[in-house]
């Protein structure tokens, strides 16, 4: 007996009704994910305040919630959705405005880790996010209160409280206590 799986395209998944979940396209399979609990919330706030701003006053592009959705692949269509993202403002430029997902990776991906996601799924993101061309991810430890730079597969540096986040060539002269990520 033969079981068939049916695929969801891109334009299907953004008509989706908005509210008790979040989804994510991959190979055309919907993914769901429940909300993200309170800590996850707050670190990820903690994080996009001092990411925002300095991409804001240095008009080096543009910030963006885990609402947002990029188009990686087409036929079938993965959509995934980084807590939070980036995106350079010559790329903005050359794409201009839409409405649906961003055709491709964001130039930084940050993903922070719930505590239901065991490590081999924050790597997948990972390498999912680098395979399609992000030039950075970060990744957001709550458990054992460190964030991870992944520039490639092969490179990466952890950073502890006792350390900063900084932008490296993507984002020069950013700078983020990685302490204050995790205060209470």
């Amino acid at each position: 007996m033969s079981t068939s799986t049916t695929l969801m395209t891109a334009e299907e998944l953004l008509q989706l009704p908005r509210g008790q979940y979040r989804y994510e396209l991959i190979n055309g399979e919907l993914k769901t994910m429940s909300p993200s609990g309170h800590n996850h919330g707050r670190i990820t706030v903690r994080l996009t305040v001092p990411l925002a701003t300095f991409v804001w006053e240095n008009g080096l592009g543009e910030v963006f919630g885990a609402e947002t959705g990029f188009k990686l692949t087409s036929n079938p269509d993965t959509v995934l959705a980084p807590d939070i993202s980036f995106i350079t403002k010559a790329r903005i430029e050359r794409a201009g405005s839409s409405d649906g997902y961003w055709n491709g990776p964001p130039d930084l991906a940050v993903e922070v880790l719930s505590p239901s996601e065991r490590s081999g799924q924050g790597n997948r993101k990972v390498s999912q996010w680098l395979y399609f061309g992000a030039k950075q991810v970060w990744v957001v430890n709550p458990k054992n209160r460190t964030v991870v730079v992944h520039e490639s597969d092969l490179r990466s540096v952890t950073l502890s409280e006792a350390e900063s986040l900084d932008g490296g060539e993507l984002l020069p002269g950013l700078r983020i206590s990685v302490s204050r990520i995790f205060e209470l």
